[in-house]
C-alpha cells in the first residue's frame, strides 16, 4: 500500500504525508518547489525513511518514471495564491488544467488504484454567492454559477471547476474535496491567521493592529481535523464518486473577533484598527459539513482558540522568533 501526494511539500500535503507516515504507510511526495521550500519539517519527514521526495514538475517532466503501484493519489499541485493568480490568470488556467490532466493520466496507469482525491476549492461557490439566493451553511448540492470570466481572480476558480469536471468523467475512483479555510502551522504568511499573528507579535504592547473585513465571518478548520477527514474519505467506500466540503461548520467567527482571539493568544493589550472590507471578499463563508460527517463519521473538533494557540506556538518558534 503506497500513496502519492502531488504538491506534497506544501502546507496540507506535508501534514498529510506526516500523518500517513506515522500510521506506517509509504508515501511519495512530488513537488518542484516553485512555491514552497524544503525546510526542516520536510527534511525530518524524509529522514524517517517512510517518505520519499520526488523533485519534479508534472507539466515539464510528465509522468514517465513514476510508479504504477499507488493505491491512493492526492492531487494538490496547482498554481494558487491570490497574488500569483491576479498576475497570471492565463497561466493559472493553463497550468492547473494541465496538472489535473497529468495526474489523471498517472491515475489511469495504476495497477490497483483505490482512490484519486482531488483538492478543488471553496471558490467554486463564488458565482453562486454573487448571483443567487445562496444557502448558508452551504451544501455541496448548491448550483454552481460563474463569476465574470474577464476577472483575473476568477481564473483560479474556473481551473478548479474544470478540474472537477475532468475528474468526474475520467473513469477512475475519485473523491473531490472543496476545502474551506484550513489553517495551522507551516501554512505560510499569506493567510489571515498567520498574518494577524505576525501583526500582533510585532506590535508594541498597548499599540494597535490593522484588521480588514472585520464584520465578515468565516468558519476555520484546524489542519489536524482536515487531515483526519481527508484520510477518512480516501478509504471510505461511501465516499467514492462524491464531492464533499472539507472544513468546519461552526462557529462562524467575525474577522474582528478572530483578531481579538489572536491578540489574546499573543498575550498583549492591543487595539483593533478596523479597516474596510477587502475587495472581492465574501461577507460570509460557511460549509455545510453534514454529508462529510454522515459518510465518514468525522467532524472538526479542535476549538478555534486551541488551534490558534498551537499555530502561534509553531510560528513563534519557527518564523517570528521569541515572543515579546
Amino acid at each position: 500500500m503506497s500513496t502519492l501526494i502531488t504538491g506534497g511539500a506544501g502546507f496540507i500535503g506535508g501534514w498529510l504525508a506526516r500523518a500517513l507516515a506515522d500510521a506506517g504507510e509509504v508515501v511519495d511526495i512530488l513537488d518542484d518547489f516553485s512555491r514552497g521550500q524544503r525546510d526542516t519539517f520536510l527534511d525530518a519527514l524524509i529522514q524517517t525513511g517512510k517518505v520519499r521526495l520526488i523533485d519534479s514538475n508534472l507539466i515539464e517532466a510528465g509522468i514517465d518514471g513514476l510508479g504504477t503501484d499507488y493505491t491512493t493519489i492526492y492531487h494538490f499541485a496547482a498554481r494558487v495564491g491570490v497574488a500569483n493568480v491576479l498576475g497570471a490568470p492565463f497561466e493559472t488556467l493553463r497550468d492547473n488544467v494541465l496538472l489535473v490532466e497529468r495526474a489523471i493520466d498517472l491515475a489511469r496507469r495504476q495497477s490497483d488504484l483505490d482512490r484519486f482525491v482531488f483538492a478543488s476549492t471553496s471558490e467554486v461557490y463564488a458565482g453562486s454567492l454573487e448571483h443567487m439566493d445562496f444557502p448558508l451553511p452551504t451544501p455541496e448540492t448548491t448550483p454552481i454559477a460563474l463569476t465574470d470570466l474577464s476577472a483575473p481572480r476568477s481564473s483560479y476558480m474556473f481551473s478548479k471547476l474544470y478540474g472537477e469536471a475532468m475528474v468526474l468523467h475520467a473513469g477512475i475512483p475519485f473523491t473531490i474535496l472543496r476545502p474551506h479555510n484550513i489553517y495551522g502551522p507551516r501554512m505560510g504568511m499569506a493567510h489571515v491567521i498567520p498574518e494577524l499573528l505576525r501583526k500582533a507579535h510585532e506590535a508594541p504592547d498597548g499599540g494597535s493592529i490593522e484588521v480588514y473585513s472585520v464584520d465578515h465571518t468565516r468558519t476555520f478548520c484546524f489542519i489536524d481535523d482536515a487531515i483526519d477527514m481527508m484520510r477518512a474519505v480516501a478509504v471510505a467506500p461511501t465516499c467514492n464518486g462524491e464531492t464533499l466540503n472539507l472544513g468546519c461548520q461552526a462557529p462562524e467567527t467575525a474577522i474582528g473577533d478572530l483578531a481579538r482571539i489572536v491578540v489574546d493568544t499573543v498575550g498583549k493589550s492591543l487595539n483593533i484598527d478596523a479597516k474596510p472590507p477587502t475587495a472581492g471578499s465574501p461577507a460570509r463563508r460557511c460549509p455545510d459539513m453534514s454529508r462529510m460527517t454522515a459518510l465518514t463519521g468525522r467532524e472538526a473538533g479542535t476549538s478555534l482558540a486551541d488551534g490558534i494557540r498551537r499555530t502561534y506556538a509553531w510560528y513563534d518558534a519557527e518564523v517570528l522568533g521569541t515572543a515579546t
